[in-house]
């Protein structure tokens, strides 16, 4: 199957970032495909299923085409549609992710960052009696099995190629990936946009950030002319450049 976007070829299909508000802000799920798949990467906040398929449908994709999720991280925003998603789904679809995040988000191992005193903030709301219970059915509903894990360096043979590139520190198994044809990455919150600049990882939510640093030194031997961060989007003015001073420090 074929469907037409802006920035669609012979070689590499479609490629259309999303954008998906949530409380004021915006995030950037990534749709691409190709001839043969539909794959999301991420899929935004619990209850967002409505939001990410009419960003698909406009996309001109029809979300009953999705044939793959792959998941950049175990944050809940970018983990949060993703049991709605294949629960709405009229076939399997395989979902890929790092090896080191699927306990995390197969529900074996609580996420890292939904700790018991965020969780208990997020319900405080509550009455003390009806918190734990509200706590546990939120993280069920981030529990969602995984299909395929990926490893540092692996290229899938989809939509032009996708390399996989492992970038700890924000969490254990946080990946970037490389579309080897459009030569765009996909940086998930290894990078993010501010104020129409490139910058690193969010201090305030990420754990390692030394690791974190170090991990953006792997981006640098690719040509990237487009970097989309789930959180500002789309950069592209002298990517190199950039990665190489952020680098640096």
């Amino acid at each position: 199957m074929k469907y037409s976007d802006a920035r669609e070829s012979k070689e590499t299909g479609g490629l259309r970032v999303l954008e998906i508000s949530y409380m004021g802000r915006i995030i950037n799920p990534v749709l691409i495909w190709d001839k043969e798949r539909v794959i999301l990467i991420d899929t935004g906040f619990p209850g967002q299923l409505p939001e990410i398929r009419s960003a698909v449908e406009a996309a001109g994709v029809p979300f009953s085409g999705l044939s793959h999720v792959v998941i950049t991280h175990q944050d809940v925003d970018h983990i949060g549609a993703l049991q709605e998603i294949l629960k709405a789904a009229e076939h399997e679809i395989q979902v890929i992710t790092h090896n080191e995040e699927k306990p995390f988000i197969e529900g074996v191992k609580r996420p890292l960052k939904m700790t018991k005193e965020r969780l208990a903030a997020m319900f405080a709301h509550l009455p003390e009696e009806k918190r734990e219970e509200a706590s546990a059915k939120f993280l069920e509903v981030l529990k969602s099995p995984v299909n395929k894990t990926v490893e540092d360096g692996e290229v899938l043979p989809w939509c032009g190629g996708i390399t996989v590139t492992h970038t700890p520190g924000h969490t254990p198994g946080h990946i970037c990936l490389y579309l080897n044809q459009a030569k765009t990455l996909i940086a998930g919150d290894a990078l993010n946009v501010l104020a129409g600049q490139l910058t690193g990882p969010n201090p305030e939510f990420t754990p390692d950030m030394e690791t974190a640093r170090k991990s953006l030194e792997k981006l640098i031997p690719f040509e990237i002319e487009r970097v989309v961060c789930y959180h500002g989007g789309v950069f592209e003015d002298k990517v190199k450049e950039r990665l190489l001073a952020l680098v640096k420090g």
